[in-house]
């Protein structure tokens, strides 16, 4: 085992600067046994690192490697498995349990003894030794093997130190001159024990000779030592006067303390002092001007705001703890409130007077109007207000109901002055439209109650729009104007009857020019009412909610009102109030539309190209105002009107009556459609409701085809009564003035050639006023085509049954129908 702990250490731990100290041959437990080494080691420079190295034979065996290695204070429990009983095994706790079998018990005991000094000289953290002998864990190691393998002891292993390089030289020259040093041990060893004694005889001589330095020696250690005593003697009396001087110190040290801690305690009590007086104080102007600030003129307003948002932040700001229990503190809140009631209530009191004094003055400037088709601007009256804007905030987040109040008495003030203004305002627009009143005469003038107007208007007064007067009234309404003014029902008729001078286009015109000035008086009325609202009751964000008035799910602990707006989104609330406000201009709105549609039905043009170029304009700006919604919903009123009329023109088609002796000519609403058609084009050019036209186009072309064909159909229409009156089919032949002679001289009056050439008239006049975009001239010749077609199936069926066996028929065919057609739609 020497030589083996020779050569490791020659070999693998001297060229890494370590020391071999221990060393035990052993193999893995429960394993095929492949022996190894296990070395403990010191390295030779500080600071010393310990370590337990795994060391094994190559695999070709002729030399050894280093495989593994551990730092002792890694390692945290040696277990010896017995202490009383020989046994080999023993385990490592490192970051893992390592179970070793050594090959003898000895060679186990000594490496654990020496691992076990090792940790006791150079390790802080002592590792725990198990099931190991008392006996293995002394400062002594018992002789024999063991002692030859880790050292005699703890000193033994400082005192170990390997030959140097002059050492082996002087060795090797030694044994070079004995050369019997290797073949007789015995001889060699006995000289070097002489020549050991002579050294030895050699240096008792030596120090004999020098005992007179030796005593020398002694001497001055006894003077030293002599001295040292004295020193000490004045260090312990030094000790002495220190020790009272670090009482003294000790004394001052807590003085200083306390002084720092009342230095410490003085500087946070002026902060809160500072704090409290910088954010709970209100200058005394402030209050002045909460009390007594003029709330009518510009600089007391401005003083008045200044005060009151320095009164919000003082409230407002975030005590800290323990500051509510101050009695200064209690105090000054309490004059907070004092003061923040009282202005709300002076406030309050000056914004209703405000209103009641601006309403007056409102009031008697609409005299001035007179019979202008003009409503009165409020822009003085915003302008005025509006420097209360920043009041109305403060009050609405701090007194929520004056601040509600005040929106009711404004919107409630606002309802009866607008009210009473688009009323005046709509009256004129009435008046201009039915001419019943000059120009030059003052509307101030006409007594209310015996006014015409007043008498003939009330019965169109309806959100519905529609007309519930009488029809006599209406009609005194429509003509009083002029005795040349056509009749209220215009129709395709009348325009066909009558020439382009007859038709009055200037009273259209006229109609249209009023209609349209009564829509731009209303929009920017509107618009800025809108957008005072918003400003002056600062609702351009959510409103705030707070304490007791939380809102929950939506609602809150009161019922839901008009005023209860804080539970409503901002656009909400302005929409909310200006339906308040402005409620009678939809009624008035659908009255005048009512007039104009009862004036003349063609009106409804004007008004559906008016009223949606007005829709797009308004949400354009914002398609949730209140304009937007409210014009949208008179466009419904309108579009209806203009169906009506739509609808009304087809019937009057259909129920016209053309005399047998009336001769072959241009049926007179075939014309009108045609002054019609030319009316429409310049009423809806670049309108955004031209699709609403082009639809109209397609009914009443259809209408006029159907009600414009051969008059064959009023022949048919003759047999069709008989039959209904119970005449029997077969019988009306017998009739005079449907007997098969009669039937024979209707069909022979419109050949194929003649039918043809209607259609063709017919179509040149569709193609003329249809709009190409939109294929509507094909839609609509198709239509006529299934119609006419129709109507050919049910005379043929009608000849069949009530002249059955006359071998009567149509003078074309439905091949040639669609023949017509196809040529006419292909020739174009």
């Amino acid at each position: 085992m020497t030589a083996i702990k020779h050569a490791l250490q020659r070999d693998i731990f001297t060229p890494n600067d370590e020391r071999l100290l221990g060393i035990v041959n052993v193999c893995k437990a429960g394993k095929k046994k492949k022996n190894c080494f296990l070395c403990a080691t010191v390295t030779t420079e500080r600071p010393v690192q310990v370590k337990v190295v795994k060391v094994k034979k190559s695999d070709k065996g002729d030399f050894y490697k280093r495989q593994m290695a551990w730092e002792l204070r890694d390692l945290t429990e040696v277990d010896a498995k017995d202490a009383n009983k020989e046994n080999p095994e023993f385990d490592l706790h490192f970051e893992k349990v390592y179970k070793w079998v050594a090959s003898s018990t000895a060679e186990k005991n000594s490496f654990i003894s020496c691992i076990w000094k090792l940790n006791q000289r150079y390790l802080r953290k002592k590792v725990e030794f198990v099931n190991v002998s008392s006996q293995l864990l002394e400062e002594s190691v018992p002789s024999g093997e063991s002692q030859s393998v880790t050292g005699a002891d703890e000193d033994t292993l400082d005192d170990y130190q390997e030959l140097n390089a002059r050492e082996e030289q002087d060795i090797e020259s030694m044994m070079e001159v004995c050369e019997y040093a290797i073949s007789n041990a015995e001889a060699f060893a006995e000289k070097l024990s002489s020549e050991l004694q002579v050294l030895d005889g050699a240096n008792i001589q030596s120090i004999m000779a020098s005992e007179k330095q030796v005593n020398i020696l002694m001497q001055l250690l006894d003077e030293a030592l002599a001295e040292v005593d004295t020193i000490e003697g004045k260090l312990s009396s030094y000790e002495e006067m220190l020790q009272s001087v670090k009482e003294q110190m000790d004394h001052i040290s807590q003085s200083n303390r306390l002084i720092q801690l009342s230095s410490t305690n003085n500087v946070h009590l002026l902060e809160e002092i500072e704090f409290l007086v910088n954010y709970m104080d209100l200058s005394k102007g402030h209050i002045r001007a909460l009390q007594e600030g003029d709330l009518s003129s510009p600089k007391g307003i401005e003083a008045c705001i200044n005060a009151s948002e320095a009164l919000l932040h003082c409230m407002n700001v975030a005590l800290r703890p323990g500051h509510d229990r101050l009695l200064a503190v209690k105090q000054q809140q309490l004059l907070f409130a004092e003061l923040r009631d009282a202005f709300a209530r002076r406030l309050t009191n000056h914004l209703n007077n405000v209103f009641v004094h601006q309403g007056h003055d409102q009031s008697s400037s609409l005299s001035q109007h007179s019979m202008e088709l003009m409503l009165p601007k409020h822009s003085p009256l915003h302008r005025d207000l509006l420097r209360y804007a920043k009041l109305m905030e403060w009050l609405k987040n701090t007194q929520r109901e004056k601040y509600e109040g005040l929106m009711g008495t404004y919107v409630d003030y606002m309802t009866r002055l607008y009210e009473r203004e688009i009323k005046d305002f709509f009256e004129v627009a009435k008046i201009k439209m039915t001419g019943t009143s000059k120009e030059g005469k003052k509307f101030a003038t006409l007594p209310r109650k015996e006014s015409a107007l007043k008498q003939e208007t009330e019965s169109l007064h309806g959100s519905s729009g529609k007309l519930t007067g009488s029809t006599s009234s209406l009609n005194k309404l429509a003509v009083q104007g002029s005795s040349s003014r056509r009749s209220q029902s215009s129709s395709l008729l009348d325009m066909g009857n009558m020439s382009a001078s007859d038709l009055d286009v200037a009273d259209r015109t006229k109609f249209d020019k009023i209609f349209e000035q009564v829509l731009s008086e209303l929009e920017p009325l509107c618009l800025a009412e809108q957008d005072f609202i918003s400003k002056f009751f600062k609702l351009q964000q959510q409103p705030v909610v707070g304490g007791s008035e939380e809102v929950d799910g939506g609602m809150r602990s009161r019922p839901l009102t008009f005023w209860t707006v804080s539970l409503l989104p901002r656009k909400d609330t302005v929409r909310l109030m200006m339906n308040k406000i402005f409620h009678s201009i939809e009624v008035e709105l659908n009255n005048l539309i009512a007039l104009g549609d009862k004036i003349d039905s063609f009106n409804s043009l004007y008004m559906l190209v008016k009223m949606s170029h007005h829709v797009w304009t308004a949400e354009n700006v914002d398609p949730a105002s209140y304009l937007s919604t409210t014009l949208g919903n008179v466009l419904v009123t309108v579009k209806r009107n203009f169906d009506k009329c739509i609808s009304t023109q087809i019937k009057q088609m259909e129920e016209v009556k053309i005399s047998k002796k009336s001769k072959v000519g241009i049926l007179p609403f075939v014309t009108g459609f045609e002054e019609f058609a030319e009316l429409a084009e310049t009423i809806f050019r670049n309108a955004e409701r031209r699709g609403d036209l082009d639809k109209a186009y397609v009914k009443l072309i259809r209408a006029v085809y159907m009600n414009g064909k051969h008059v064959t159909s009023h022949f048919f229409e003759g047999v069709e009564a008989r039959v209904a009156q119970g005449v029997r089919e077969e019988e009306v032949s017998y009739q005079l003035a449907f007997n098969k002679q009669e039937l024979r001289k209707v069909i022979k009056e419109y050949p194929g050639k003649e039918v043809k050439k209607g259609l063709d008239n017919l179509y040149k006049k569709v193609d003329k006023h249809l709009c190409e975009e939109e294929n509507l001239l094909q839609v609509v010749w198709h239509s006529m085509q299934d119609e006419f077609i129709c109507q050919y199936k049910h005379f043929e069926d009608l000849i069949g049954r009530c002249y059955p066996g006359s071998g009567i028929t149509m003078d074309f065919t439905i091949q040639d129908i669609l023949e017509y057609f196809s040529s006419i739609a292909q020739s174009h």
